[in-house]
């Protein structure tokens, strides 16, 4: 009976010794050659994440390299058509104003002056009697020319006043900005012979463009005191001293 037992003991013992041994077997088995799975598993997070940015980053730079050119010429193209054009529209711009524009005798080119860059006063003298004096100051930055004489309006006048023609100057009146030309005016007769005479303190002043017709807006002068005025009234040719357009 012992010996029975002794048997069963023995062959459980050598049963479960087997049974350890083979389980150490299978561990290490287990260790040196992992399953290809899990290889796969720890690699393809990466390579799918490092996929798209890298694709993502290829197609971004071929797309700026392709728009680049396009957008950057047609910029150019525009720039250069409208360049192209302003400068031609400058220069034709400027032949013609210079061409429309008739030259002076030293050939220079000037404005005429009128109320828009000089400043008029009139004022009494004392001789020669029943005259005036219409002083015309350059009021502007460049230099204008007074053309011919003014044009005078006492009034209701519906006329401008007679010309002493005598007074015609050799060359047209230039001022220089801050300069001064003058006109001398006869307001009646001193020997009465004049007619049609009346008192005004209203007084206008036009001026003349260099082909003699009027130009720019008239101007009111204020005058100091009531003048009389007749049928004699007359003005002289615009001059460059006081003593040449009181003479006559």
């Amino acid at each position: 009976m012992r010996n029975l037992r002794f048997r069963r003991a023995a062959r459980t013992s050598v049963i479960g010794a087997a049974a350890l041994i083979a389980s150490f077997a299978l561990t290490a088995c287990q260790e040196d050659n992992p399953p290809p799975y899990d290889a796969l598993a720890s690699a393809s997070p990466d390579s799918t994440a490092k996929s798209p940015a890298a694709n993502a980053g290829t197609s971004g730079d071929k797309d700026k390299e392709t728009a680049a050119p396009s957008t950057g010429g047609e910029e150019d193209t525009a720039g250069s058509d409208k360049g192209s054009g302003s400068g031609s529209s400058g220069s034709g711009s400027g032949d013609g104003a210079s061409a429309g524009k008739p030259q002076d005798d030293d050939g220079v080119v000037r404005l005429a002056c009128t109320g828009a860059n000089t400043k008029l006063t009139m004022t009494g003298v004392q001789r020669p009697v029943n005259h005036m004096l219409l002083t015309m100051t350059n009021t502007g930055s460049k230099a204008c020319n007074a053309y011919s004489y003014p044009f005078l309006r006492f009034g209701e006048a519906q006329s401008v006043p007679n010309t002493f023609e005598d007074s015609k100057p050799q060359a047209v009146a230039t001022i220089d900005p801050g300069q001064s030309v003058y006109a001398g005016v006869m307001t009646s007769a001193a020997d009465g012979s004049g007619s049609n005479g009346y008192d005004t303190k209203d007084l206008s002043v036009s001026f003349q463009s260099r082909d003699g017709g009027s130009t720019g807006s008239a101007v009111k002068v204020p005058l100091a005191r009531s003048v009389y005025v007749d049928s004699s009234l007359s003005v002289t040719y615009w001059q460059m001293s006081m003593d040449d357009a009181l003479q006559y």
